[in-house]
């Protein structure tokens, strides 16, 4: 039963994260949604780059997805790195407000090689996520966010 239960969670990754990187994958008629940056370096240099700026900045990775390494399991070969990004004293005036808020927080970045080799940094804004909420402290908090991510990926595309 357990050893089922492992495996239909596993399955569901595999799916999802499969989803994840089609969704974000360049396409002439299929514009990537959310906001992609093309960045300078290799997935795994851009990857840590991220990793340190975003503890710079006063925020920390919560949690890592290594999109690549899974889906290799399938025979597919995709770079691609999804890290979540947080920190707990943002997220506690979120979940303050409401707690559903776990589905949207922390940010998720994904870091992949396009069609052509080039990386990039992807990430939905979280303002618009959060919008869903309807709630004026938590978008308030959304936008701020948005000016964290943009920050973020401006540095990497130097």
């Amino acid at each position: 039963m357990r050893r089922a239960r492992i495996s239909a969670i596993v399955s569901a990754i595999i799916v999802a994260s499969s989803m994840t990187v089609a969704r974000l994958a360049p396409a002439a008629d299929h514009p990537s949604p959310g906001v992609a940056v093309q960045v300078r370096g290799k997935v795994t240099e851009v990857l840590g780059n991220l990793q340190k700026a975003v503890a710079d900045n006063g925020m920390m990775v919560m949690g890592e997805l290594h999109q690549g390494k899974v889906l290799s399991m399938t025979g597919l070969k995709v770079e691609s790195e999804t890290i979540f990004v947080g920190n707990p004293a943002i997220g506690k005036q979120v979940f303050e407000q409401n707690p559903g808020a776990g589905i949207v927080l922390p940010v998720r970045i994904n870091v992949y090689a396009d069609a052509d080799g080039k990386t990039v940094v992807a990430y939905d804004p979280p303002s618009h996520l959060l919008a869903e909420f309807k709630n004026a402290k938590i978008d308030e908090i959304g936008r701020m966010l948005d000016g964290k991510l943009q920050m973020l990926t401006q540095m990497l595309a130097k």
